[in-house]
């Protein structure tokens, strides 16, 4: 996974939640809830591929 993906997560998360102090009608908790495995599946071809360049 490159340096930059953790960043990049972290940057997506904080918007969202910046979004819903704002007023938007965010559902974080369901969409988390949702989309919780493709973050892990992300996080492990990441780490398939990093070892396969090594």
């Amino acid at each position: 996974m490159r340096p930059s993906v953790p960043g990049i997560i972290l940057i997506v998360v904080g918007v969202l939640f910046l979004l819903r102090n704002f007023g938007f009608e965010l559902h974080l908790s369901e969409l988390f809830a949702r989309w919780w495995p493709l973050v892990l599946i992300a996080l492990g071809v990441g780490m398939l591929f990093k070892n396969r360049r090594a």
